[in-house]
């Protein structure tokens, strides 16, 4: 009982928790409009161009987190190719790298739903709008964006699970920095390379909590 208490009011784990938490609500608001953008993009254009993006945000579906981390570090670090220039802001080792790294493991689970969504029902209904001399901004808030908010929505609950859960590009570009970048799946991993138990299996039952609560919102979306 007294182990628990202490985990309560563990200052660290406090911080681990508020880190994630931060870290998921950041990038399911990136996902939303990237998502929206991109999934839209996709769909209505087919070039060489298109191709490459569809391939690089599908990435992360098909290519190990551990991989793809490692990608982005040569990208954005130091020494990187992003990195040398020093155009783009310092993300590796930092706590927006740890939001970077949950932006790019969500972010497919967005964009394919609502590139799927725009391709099977929604050019129709852009083109009459389009008849109707709506132009392409009102086309896209007043249309689209309403006709593919079920998508949307099923694909920003599942990109915020599979955010809070992740691990592998997390420990390339956020480096698992106690009390900087430790989100809750690095410290379940600390806490059992550290013979810790009942810490790993306290944060277990918060990402099991937050993962049942994922599938009823799921369920609860597909029945409306």
């Amino acid at each position: 009982m007294d182990s628990v208490l202490q985990l309560l009011t563990d200052k660290d784990l406090a911080f681990t928790i508020a880190l994630t938490a931060r870290t998921c609500a950041v990038a399911v608001i990136l996902h939303a409009f990237a998502g929206l953008f991109l999934g839209y993009y996709l769909a209505r254009k087919k070039s060489i161009i298109t191709a490459l993006v569809d391939f690089i945000v599908t990435l992360p579906l098909v290519f190990p987190p551990i991989g793809t981390g490692f990608i982005v570090l040569l990208l954005f670090g130091r020494n990187g190719f992003f990195g040398k220039t020093g155009l783009t802001p310092e993300i590796i080792f930092t706590e927006k790298g740890v939001v970077v790294a949950a932006f790019i493991a969500g972010l497919p689970l967005v964009v394919k739903p609502i590139q799927s969504a725009v391709e099977r029902e929604v050019f129709k209904l852009a083109e009459a709008a389009r008849t109707l001399g709506k132009n392409e901004f009102q086309t896209f808030f007043l249309v689209i964006v309403p006709a593919v908010k079920r998508s949307l929505g099923a694909g920003l609950i599942l990109a915020a699970g599979r955010s809070m859960g992740e691990v592998g590009i997390t420990l390339m570009v956020g480096g698992n920095i106690i009390g900087k970048t430790n989100t809750i799946s690095l410290e379940i991993y600390n806490s059992v390379m550290d013979a810790d138990f009942l810490r790993a299996s306290f944060l277990c039952l918060i990402l099991g909590s937050i993962s049942l609560g994922v599938f009823f919102a799921l369920r609860r979306m597909s029945a409306l």
